[in-house]
């Protein structure tokens, strides 16, 4: 059997074969790879920039990343309960679908953008409770229009970051370059 295998080896259409099996495989986990990092369509294209100019701070419509791992996304209650009042709901297609779900007390589906693997347990309140701002790890999104990922979200990114605000703290070093710390 592993004879007649070697001897398959060195036919030019086996080695064809075999290099477009791989180039297939590669070709799959990177667009795999690429379709995590990118941001998926929104049901409302909801511009950031213009509530971060309005003074609107990240927890008031993230609330849950004062206590857990999803800072959550706003519902159309809250989100309608500043833009029932302004005039731009009759101007901005925008405005008029948020009308809408609102009028039929539907929620907005959003889909999450900053997403990690089921095997990551993160949590956003210890990184609040070190200082950390939204725009260290989620760029600057008072300058963003549609929230888009400023970087990759992987354990190299997170590990990187964990080194460098712990050299100065050997014992906080351990711990938060600790498997356990983030895979639970």
């Amino acid at each position: 059997m592993l004879h007649k295998l070697l001897e398959l080896s060195k036919q030019p259409l086996f080695r064809v074969g075999v290099l477009v099996l791989v180039l297939a495989v590669f070709s799959g986990l990177g667009y795999g790879l690429y379709t995590t990092q990118t941001t998926p369509p929104q049901p409302i294209q909801f511009p950031h920039s213009r509530h971060v100019a309005l003074g609107i701070q990240c927890l008031y419509c993230h609330p849950g990343a004062w206590r857990q791992a999803s800072a959550g996304l706003p519902s159309t209650q809250k989100c309608w309960g500043c833009h029932q009042q302004t005039p731009l709901t009759q101007t901005s297609v925008e405005l008029q679908k948020l009308a809408a779900y609102a009028e039929n007390g539907m929620s907005i589906p959003w889909v999450p953008v900053a997403m990690l693997p089921d095997f990551v347990h993160f949590n956003h309140r210890p990184h609040i409770a070190a200082g950390l701002n939204c725009e260290n790890c989620h760029g600057e999104v008072g300058k963003m229009g549609i929230y888009e990922n400023p970087q990759v979200l992987n354990m190299g990114w997170c590990l990187t970051c964990h080194r460098e605000r712990t050299q100065d703290d050997p014992e906080k070093r351990i711990k938060l370059l600790d498997c356990g710390t983030c895979h639970y």
